[in-house]
């Protein structure tokens, strides 16, 4: 018997090196969306179970409902990359520094920068401030995830005790740029770390695009999830259709939430005005456009597979499905087949749909000042709803060079060109790809180039102790929320959220989140 991880893998690695027998890939960077357990290898001891933060891993006898075939799956990864023992070099120690030494700022507090934060608070001395324009942690696991993956939004778990650790500043509610500047960062730190991601969404650059009821999915999935930008927001829910330009795993969270069933919706964290929004949705049908064929498509085997476990959803397959060839890897395979058991199945009557229609692009968004159609490569759909999920860029940083090209800021391991004691780390360092737990890496990667710029005494110099940023931020009239501010507006959210049986009830308005953070707006 073995041990088995299933859809909502995260990617962290927590578990890999707690395995005794070294049974768990692949390790480090890698084009997977998920980590596999070696079924011949495991012997069951659980420990990868216990470390898990996200609770994906499963004893193969009590796999949930709908994820028993990760049991074929994690053995298929093994069969295409049999098990070889881990030469990757472990971690350098890293020896402590003198208080004061090295005092690093972290901006943005999404899960790059808790990464990077955790990363360097594990060195003995380091002290490190964090920065984020919201007065709430945590970034996209907040405000991104879909509100049916609860279980994926408690790898915030393992950051808890970084943000209590005495060597941590937390400063919510300040925004670099606005707050304070580059410049001031560098005057009270001898590093700074941008882990600002990659908020902008890519165009289609296609007529129509600006017409109303064509949105960018991001801002959509921002407005289910209440994040304070996007919380005024209204989307046409009035149409029988919604068409999705783009098939990663974002347009798969936003089919579901449109098309799901309302009572399973409302037990989740979902924000209340979209909850009441969502209850008079008319949409029947979301089409999940694709340039490419479904083994190219950028979605995860994981929440692909999940979309055939919907109750009262069809999953329909638009169009003949290409034949894999013999370099096909593992995941575009799995593809492939769960895409052709998807045809195979009969379409249930009343039920809705979610239709992928692959090797099809947007020509032209067609309509008057509002959508209501869609020309693509291959014919035309009437819609009022286009939600476009092509990706992300990333945005200038004041102080920083910025390559408009790629969207990201020019870096080699994320030591930022030209930027003496500036670094990167998470998507505006390399783009946004990779899944939740990617970010490890990446600000491992980050981390160890700071530590050397350090140990090189590129970093030594003379700084402002802590007591002068206090006191600029009081004389700019900022107040920041700290770590013990935010556990009171997660705790309020909580309690609202008791008495319908949900997790949370967030807020939306900044103001009201100051207020319960601090008494006051």
């Amino acid at each position: 018997m073995a041990y088995v991880i299933t859809q909502n893998c995260c990617k962290d690695a927590s578990c890999v090196p707690v395995c005794p027998v070294d049974c768990i890939r692949p390790v480090g960077a890698s084009a997977a969306d998920m980590l596999y357990i070696d079924p011949e290898s495991c012997i069951d001891c659980g420990a990868c179970f216990d470390e898990c933060p996200v609770g994906a891993i499963h004893y193969e006898e009590d796999l949930p409902a709908g994820q028993e075939r990760f049991k074929d799956i994690n053995a298929a990864y093994f069969e295409r990359h049999p098990l070889e023992p881990d030469t990757s070099a472990p971690p350098a120690s890293r020896q402590g520094v003198t208080p004061g030494d090295l005092r690093v700022a972290v901006v943005g507090a999404g899960p790059a920068a808790c990464y990077a934060a955790a990363e360097l608070i594990a060195i003995d001395g380091v002290q490190v401030n964090l920065f984020e324009r919201l007065p709430t942690p945590f970034g996209l696991i907040r405000a991104g995830v879909a509100p049916d993956h609860q279980h994926t939004k408690a790898v915030v778990g393992i950051f808890e005790r970084v943000f209590a650790n005495p060597r941590f500043g937390c400063h919510l509610g300040v925004e670099i740029g606005r707050d304070l500047t580059h410049e001031d960062l560098l005057t009270h730190h001898h590093a700074v770390i941008y882990a600002v991601g990659a908020a902008t969404s890519r165009e289609l650059g296609v007529p129509g695009e600006d017409l109303r009821g064509s949105h960018p999915a991001a801002d959509f999935v921002g407005w289910y999830n209440g994040h304070p930008d996007h919380g005024n927001r209204t989307f046409d829910l009035g149409t029988e259709r919604a068409v999705i330009v783009g098939n990663g795993n974002v347009a798969l969270d936003v089919a579901r939430v449109l098309l799901m069933d309302q009572q399973a919706l409302g037990v989740t964290d979902i924000a209340e005005h979209a909850l009441d929004a969502l209850r008079d949705n008319r949409i029947r049908e979301v089409v999940i456009l694709g340039r490419r064929g479904v083994a190219d498509a950028a979605f995860s085997v994981g929440e692909f597979l999940a979309l055939g476990h919907l109750d009262g959803v069809d999953v329909i397959i638009d169009g003949p499905l290409e034949d894999p060839v013999d370099d096909t890897d593992l995941w575009a395979t799995l593809k492939l087949e769960i895409a052709r058991e998807y045809a195979q199945r009969p379409a249930t009557p009343g039920n809705k749909r979610i239709v992928f229609r692959f090797m099809s692009s947007p020509v032209e968004v067609v309509g008057d000042e509002k959508v209501h159609a869609l020309r693509v490569s291959d014919g035309e759909l009437s819609t009022g709803l286009v939600l476009r999920s092509i990706g992300y860029r990333g945005a200038p940083v004041d102080g920083l060079p910025f390559d408009e090209a790629t969207g990201v800021v020019p870096n080699v391991g994320g030591r930022v060109d030209g930027a003496p004691g500036s670094y990167v780390t998470g998507w505006i360092k390399r783009g946004p790809r990779g899944v939740i737990g990617t970010n490890r890496t990446c600000a491992e990667e980050t981390v160890a180039e700071l530590w050397r710029d350090h140990l090189d005494g590129v970093l030594r110099r003379p700084v402002a102790e802590p007591d002068e940023l206090r006191n600029l931020l009081e004389d700019r009239g900022v107040r920041a929320i700290d770590w013990s501010g935010w556990r009171a507006i997660d705790a309020a959210e909580r309690e609202r959220g008791t008495s319908l049986s949900r997790p949370r009830v967030k807020f939306i308005g900044i103001p009201e989140m100051r207020t319960a953070a601090l008494g006051a707006p």
